[in-house]
């Protein structure tokens, strides 16, 4: 690697390096035991004793109309909300039996709202994710510090770019970049909060092979059910904050389901060239 200066500002070239020159995380699993959450001001039940476990390495995909509770339910997972009953589980501990810090080292979230850049390049960002494995005021490891960056900037297809900033980047790339600084964590699951969304057909297929590729157990919220069908191991059905069902696409998604869930006539119809069921629907008389 070797340093240069542009516009008074030093940058590091670094030579390509593939991801398994790092120690690759493996997946954990996640453990979702009679969870409910209420908002305290009515005691309204906004999840209601919510079950699931998730073994290693799978891929969830939560969906359901509008309200349903998805992103409640993401929070939960990530430790922005204490459930008001039950546990959340990885690895077989309770998460609110760990410090946030040692949650952030297994857990990393990409949300739909980017953060501002402040100026940062893309590599500066993702060098944030590392903050978790920091102990104290630039308690930092340089050397490995720079090869999880490098590795994760790699991976996700950032790197050409790594010294630009946030804003100048597409919608797409922007999101790109998000998930390499979740994978700086070192996390051993990563949950996503419509990570497709506000994206064109091609950045989102894009995105969710770069995601689906990675060898981490994966919960992401989705709106698109035959997206979720195609990329999600399993799927889980949530509304009006009950899950109404979680299991393999085949199982879950059958018309009736989905009709009801989402108060629209759904049907499945068979594509020749790819021989593939897609989902349509249609508003019911």
């Amino acid at each position: 690697m070797k340093n240069f200066k542009l516009n008074g500002k030093i940058f590091t070239e670094y030579q390509a390096q593939s991801f398994s020159d790092v120690e690759v995380i493996s997946g954990a699993s996640v453990s979702v035991k009679n969870v409910s959450l209420s908002l305290r001001r009515n005691n309204h039940n906004i999840l209601n004793e919510i079950n699931f476990d998730l073994s290693p390495g799978r891929v969830l995909g939560i969906v359901g109309p509008n309200g349903a509770g998805k992103s409640t339910l993401l929070r939960l997972l990530y430790r922005y909300h204490k459930p008001t009953t039950g546990t959340v589980e990885i690895g077989g501990k309770d998460i609110w039996e760990m410090t946030a810090r040692d949650t952030a080292k297994k857990v990393a979230v990409v949300l739909q709202e980017h953060p501002t850049d402040f100026g940062l390049t893309v590599r500066e960002l993702v060098a944030l994710g590392r903050t978790p494995h920091h102990i104290g005021f630039g308690g930092g490891n340089g050397g490995r510090d720079e090869q999880v960056v490098e590795a994760a900037l790699q991976r996700m297809e950032v790197r050409t770019f790594s010294n630009r900033s946030l804003g100048t980047l597409s919608g797409g790339e922007r999101q790109r970049v998000m998930v390499a600084r979740a994978l700086a964590q070192e996390p051993s699951i990563l949950v996503l909060d419509e990570p497709t969304n506000h994206l064109d057909i091609r950045h989102q297929l894009e995105i969710l092979k770069l995601i689906k590729d990675l060898p981490l157990t994966i919960i992401s919220s989705l709106h698109d059910l035959n997206m979720a069908a195609d990329t999600c191991d399993e799927v889980a059905i949530l509304k009006d904050g009950h899950l109404l069902g979680i299991g393999t696409p085949k199982a879950v998604f059958s018309a009736d389901a989905i009709s009801g869930t989402f108060e629209v006539a759904a049907s499945y119809e068979r594509l020749a060239p790819s021989d593939k069921n897609l989902l349509t629907f249609n508003l019911k008389n």
